[in-house]
């Protein structure tokens, strides 16, 4: 064999499984045809929230008198706001590309195909190898929606790019993505339209964590339509029409542009995994918990695996497959779910860990839940950041923390406390015996875990 490990996507996962295999000795190349970097640094996490951080600032600027401030006449310059994301995105690629370059790797900047369970073709070069880790990422999925490709539709990847703002915008889609694209255009002076299939925004959360954001969102002055169904969407002059279903009722928004934000889907395109003999289901690379496909020898990390797009959770899914693969004569490492995080960078922002309302009704899991809001307590009515709740779900009879969500000022740097309790398997109990000092958005955590005590008792 060439190597001990080939790994097809030089993103995060794939670059923490090639620097796992290393540091195991191992003799490793990446495969990644361009451009280097990956999707959270060239097009996902980093770059929307570099850009999300301007409309946050104005946001505050256009309440300056609610703080005793002199008003002040906030204005966006879309340009400039991407000419810095630009900037800052450039260095973390600069640095990404260079521990790709690194000589512990041989790197290969081509596209890559199957020719058999261990081969693969890469340009002209064929390379075979002990194992392989597919980390190849996702990719903008393409919806059936009637007239919308004559139309033309704007993409996240657009959005990135722009240089001057749209008067007006309709969002298709309500997941994270969409909503905070949705907001930050709000808030930089654009009159949006949201529209969503479900009841819901977010609707992969519990719903009273997404009421909440939604109502920050028509506060705000955006429309939002849940509950639809899409009729069609023509071009009238340099406008998009959208016709939906809304409540029964057919209803017309009209915009300067359409931005089809309705998710992503694994990007398998070109790999020729019949050859490899490995399985999809839905367009996913099937995975066990060790990560291995099919064939014990291939992994799939990453948003590829369709399990969790999060980035540390593809991180942590890249470690594994690359420890499985390097040490087959040691005990495998298995993916566990318990401590899933996920944020939302919304304002309020929604984070969550582990186990949610919903998915304890959806399997049959008893839990007790209590929940407290950030208009109640001091540091947030101090910051006047009030929208919001905390919610601790935990087991009935020993306490012990099951779940945690937070919508509500910070929520993504809150969140870390709960996640550290249940790594070392904590119970509310524990949450009352941490000392949280005064006055502090963090001491709100106390307040469910007292209600969710009594209830113990």
């Amino acid at each position: 064999m060439d190597y001990d490990v080939v790994i097809i996507g030089g993103g995060s996962a794939g670059y923490a499984a090639a620097r796992t295999a290393r540091e195991g000795q191992a003799k490793v190349a990446i495969v990644d045809h361009g451009p280097l970097g990956g999707l959270c640094i060239l097009r996902g996490c980093m770059p929307t929230k570099t850009i999300l951080r301007s409309s946050d600032l104005m946001a505050l600027q256009r309440r300056s008198s609610e703080f005793g401030l002199l008003p002040v006449q906030a204005k966006a310059d879309l340009a400039a706001i991407n000419d810095r994301k630009n900037r800052i995105i450039g260095e973390f690629t600069k640095y990404r590309v260079e521990q790709l370059q690194d000589p512990g790797f041989t790197l290969f900047e081509d596209a890559a195909a199957f020719l058999s369970p261990n081969e693969l073709q890469v340009g002209t070069q064929t390379l075979r190898a002990k194992n392989f880790i597919i980390a190849t990422g996702s990719k903008i999925s393409e919806f059936p929606v009637p007239g919308l490709k004559e139309a033309g539709a704007l993409t996240s990847d657009d959005v990135l790019e722009m240089r001057a703002a749209p008067k007006s915008l309709i969002v298709l889609g309500a997941g994270p993505v969409a909503v905070e694209l949705a907001q930050f255009f709000t808030r930089i002076g654009v009159k949006v339209s949201l529209i969503q299939r479900s009841h819901q925004i977010l609707s992969g959360g519990d719903e009273d964590l997404a009421r909440v954001v939604e109502a920050r969102l028509r506060e705000e002055g955006m429309d939002v339509y849940t509950g639809t169904r899409i009729l069609g969407v023509s071009k009238e002059g340099n406008d998009r029409v959208l016709r939906f279903l809304h409540e029964t009722q057919e209803k017309t928004v009209r915009a300067e542009h359409i931005l089809q934000a309705l998710g992503r889907r694994p990007n398998t395109d070109g790999l020729n995994l019949e050859s490899a003999g490995v399985a999809t289901h839905m367009g996913k690379i099937v995975v066990d918990s060790e990560m291995r496909t099919g064939q014990p020898h291939i992994f799939a990390v990453g948003d590829v695996n369709g399990l969790h797009e999060i980035v540390h959770i593809a991180i942590e899914q890249g470690e594994i497959a690359a420890h499985n693969a390097v040490f087959p004569d040691q005990p495998a490492r298995k993916m566990d779910d318990r401590l899933k995080a996920s944020v939302v960078f919304t304002d309020p922002a929604v984070a969550s860990v582990g186990l949610s309302e919903k998915e304890c009704r959806a399997g049959d899991i008893s839990y007790l839940v209590a929940s407290y809001p950030f208009n109640d307590h001091g540091k947030s009515i101090c910051m006047g950041e009030t929208h919001g709740h905390v919610k601790i779900l935990c087991q009935p009879k020993t306490g012990k923390i099951l779940g945690a969500h937070i919508v509500g000022p910070e929520a993504g740097e809150l969140i870390h406390q709960l996640i550290t309790a249940m790594y070392f398997n904590g119970t509310v109990h524990d949450l009352l015996k941490i000392p949280h000092y005064h006055p502090t958005l963090s001491e709100i955590i106390t307040y469910p875990a007292e209600d969710l005590i009594e209830k113990l008792a």
